[in-house]
C-alpha cells in the first residue's frame, strides 16, 4: 500500500485524504441519523392518548425524553398548544426548518468528495502522461516501453484510485440524503398529525387556510 502511495505521488496522498474524510463523514452521519430515527407511529399514538386525557405536561415530558428531531417538533407545537392553529402550523414549520441543517451537516462535504475526487484522478492522469511524453522527448523519440512505464502507471493508478473513492462516496451521499429526506417527511407528518390531535382535543375546527 505504501509503495502504491509513493508511486502515485502527491495526487495519491490527496486521494487517500479524501477517502479518510469521506469515511469519517459517512460513519458520523450514519450514527447521528440512526439515533435521530424513531418509530413515529408509536410516538404519535402515545401522544394522542396522553393529549386526549388533557395531560399536556406528560405529553411534553414524553417528547423531551424521546430523542430526535421528530420529537422536538412535536414538543414545540404542544408547548404552545393554546395558540391559534395558524400560528401552531408556523411553529411546526419553523421547528422543522431548524432541524434540517443539523440533519444535513457535512453532507455537502461528502458530495464535494464524490464529485471532486475524479478530477484529482484526471489531474494525476494528465501528470502521468506528461511524464511519459517528457521521457520520450528526452530519448529523442526512441524511448522503450520500460522508459515510459512509470508515467503510464501513474496515470492509471490515480484514475483507478480516484474512482475507487468517488463511487462509494457518491453511494454514501445518496443513501444519507435519502435518510435525511425520510426524517424531514416524518417531521412534516408529525406536525400535521399533532395539529389534528390538538384540534380534536380542543374542539376547534381547522380553518380553510390550513
Amino acid at each position: 500500500m505504501l509503495d502504491l502511495l509513493q508511486k502515485g505521488g502527491p495526487i495519491m496522498w490527496l486521494i487517500v485524504v479524501c477517502s479518510v474524510v469521506a469515511l469519517g463523514v459517512f460513519l458520523e452521519r450514519l450514527l447521528y441519523l440512526h439515533r435521530a430515527s424513531i418509530a413515529v407511529g408509536d410516538l404519535l399514538r402515545g401522544l394522542a392518548n396522553i393529549l386526549r386525557k388533557g395531560d399536556y405536561a406528560e405529553a411534553l415530558q414524553e417528547c423531551a425524553t424521546t430523542p430526535g428531531p421528530v420529537a422536538r417538533v412535536a414538543h414545540a407545537v404542544i408547548l404552545r398548544h393554546t395558540r391559534p392553529r395558524t400560528e401552531l402550523r408556523e411553529i411546526a414549520e419553523e421547528a422543522g426548518q431548524l432541524e434540517v441543517p443539523k440533519l444535513e451537516r457535512n453532507l455537502p462535504l461528502l458530495a464535494t468528495i464524490a464529485y471532486g475526487t475524479p478530477l484529482l484522478g484526471l489531474l494525476g492522469t494528465l501528470l502521468g502522461l506528461l511524464s511519459a511524453f517528457e521521457t520520450i522527448a528526452a530519448q529523442s523519440g526512441y524511448a522503450t516501453a520500460a522508459d515510459i512505464a512509470d508515467g503510464v502507471y501513474l496515470s492509471l493508478l490515480t484514475s483507478a484510485s480516484s474512482l475507487a473513492v468517488a463511487i462509494p462516496a457518491f453511494v454514501a451521499y445518496s443513501y444519507l440524503s435519502a435518510r435525511v429526506n425520510a426524517l424531514i417527511h416524518d417531521m412534516e407528518r408529525t406536525g400535521i398529525e399533532i395539529l389534528g390531535i390538538l384540534d380534536e382535543v380542543q374542539g376547534r375546527k381547522p380553518t380553510s387556510a390550513s
